[in-house]
């Protein structure tokens, strides 16, 4: 047996498993990097810059910096020395049809959590009422400038999980596993989280995470799985004032909710991602996006992440 065919696929490039490995450790080292001039800069000068408002907002934006520019780096880094493929196939550039893949997942994921929240909600596991505690005004900001952390914390998952480690393995014809490799460590870096449900939080998120990874299937993209995974947590935050994914987020949301169990159904002070209520819905929102019509991958976008380029083609 020839050695090199272990390392070295027909189209004369790294197999698709030795660039998953290098990905992953360009990535930790981008990351750690970053996050550790982050941490340094921020001690050296938390002390002597003024305060700025909404302090805890921007340390949020800040901490998830790293690990966007970490995946994106890594990822165009792979694309384009292992693969030999343009920036453009990463699919975060303005192609045709990103804005309509934004606006129509964002769609799906707010109608999405809006059925969670209305399964809890029969079951008598929710009840909700308008925030009336502070003013409309402080809530119309708070509900808008979320709206922007949760667009970069998504946008960072997504490029993470959801960029260069499933379309490399879907490239090599290997999307399924692409699909079980990226959600389940998914849902492992959920874990660490507050009020964590032993296994349903780890279900509901692994199979968010193939949610999501269907998401970007169907348009090779990651705009439309982008608009899906920021609105299911604007929503639940902004909108219903539920925690999200453990952590309290919003300081004013839109409505105040008021969780009267069982636990099982709502995911209690861990929200709606750690009960029943969301499975159901996270199952029936990923059979319509793979069945929708709605949105589709655009040829170069399926030409970019269908097959490998030939080395030297």
């Amino acid at each position: 047996m020839d050695l090199r065919n272990i390392f070295i696929n027909e189209y004369g490039r790294l197999r698709s498993g030795f660039r998953l490995v290098i990905f992953v450790a360009a990535f930790l080292f981008i990351w750690i990097a970053l996050t550790a001039t982050i941490g340094l800069a921020y001690a050296l000068l938390h002390d002597r810059l003024p305060r700025l408002p909404h302090e805890e907002f921007f340390q949020n934006m800040i901490y998830r910096v790293p690990l966007l520019v970490a995946a994106l780096g890594a990822g165009y880094l792979c694309t384009r020395f292992l693969e030999g493929l343009p920036w453009r196939a990463v699919g975060l550039t303005l192609h045709d049809k990103w804005l309509q893949h934004f606006i129509v997942g964002s769609v799906i994921g707010i109608a999405s959590l809006l059925l969670a929240a209305g399964i809890a909600s029969a079951g008598g596991g929710l009840a909700f009422a308008v925030n009336n505690v502070t003013s409309p005004a402080h809530v119309v900001r708070s509900v808008l400038a979320s709206g922007f952390l949760f667009v970069f914390a998504a946008l960072a998952e997504e490029a993470t999980f959801r960029g260069y480690p499933v379309q490399t393995l879907t490239r090599a014809h290997w999307t399924w596993l692409g699909v079980f490799l990226t959600s389940v460590p998914f849902a492992l870096a959920h874990l660490s989280n507050p009020n964590v449900v032993p296994g349903v939080t780890f279900a509901n998120t692994a199979l968010a995470g193939i949610w999501l990874a269907v998401a970007y299937l169907r348009t090779r993209s990651l705009w439309f799985p982008l608009g899906v995974h920021w609105a299911w947590n604007w929503a639940m935050g902004s909108l219903f004032g539920l925690p999200v994914s453990g952590l309290q987020l919003v300081g004013a949301p839109l409505f105040k909710a008021k969780d009267l169990g069982p636990a099982w159904l709502t995911g209690g002070s861990y929200g709606l991602e750690g009960g029943i209520a969301s499975t159901i819905a996270l199952i029936a929102s990923t059979l319509v996006i793979w069945r929708t019509g709605f949105v589709e991958a655009t040829p170069e976008m399926l030409r970019l992440t269908s097959e490998e380029k030939r080395l030297g083609s």
